[in-house]
């Protein structure tokens, strides 16, 4: 799966989102019954209503604070739909032929992550990464809107 800015920034927005819902739940289990908000036509600005609680009983020494009630937005409107922004593109340096220590301390100083694998078909892992040189890249070289770049690499004295 390509990982792009513009993902990035889609999932960023909709964790925030939900951690901002989670944020307006009730936080006291108050057994007084409350009033209900009502949603309002799409022709009316939706605005949150605020409860009332139900009077005091003698039991009851504090009275329950009012607590706003969700309602359901109007549907958007043209007017108010946001355009997508547009991916942002950054330049990937060619790391062809490089040593993969340097190849990837250059692409992590320009912002990309790095997935390092060896191009051979041991599957090794690569713990000395200056002992390696760069075979291939993915994405090539050139603009490009991924975030990460993948370095595949044999040991010096190994052919790609």
């Amino acid at each position: 799966m390509k990982v792009t800015r513009s993902t990035l920034a889609a999932a960023a927005t909709a964790v925030l989102a939900a951690v901002a819902l989670t944020a307006c739940g009730p936080e006291s289990a108050d057994p007084a019954p409350t009033r209900t908000a009502t949603t309002r036509p799409a022709t009316e600005p939706a605005t949150p209503e605020q409860t009332t609680p139900a009077p005091a009983t003698p039991e009851q020494t504090t009275p329950a604070p009012a607590t706003p009630e969700r309602t359901t937005a109007a549907p958007a409107t043209p007017e108010q739909t946001e355009e997508a922004p547009a991916a942002e593109t950054a330049e990937v340096p060619d790391v062809v032929g490089m040593n993969h220590a340097e190849a990837q301390s250059l692409l992590r100083s320009q912002g990309f992550m790095v997935n390092e694998e060896d191009a051979g078909p041991e599957g090794r892992m690569i713990l000395n990464n200056s002992n390696w040189k760069v075979c291939r890249q993915d994405p090539e070289p050139g603009p490009t809107d991924a975030l990460r770049v993948a370095i595949y690499s044999v040991k010096l004295d190994e052919s790609c």
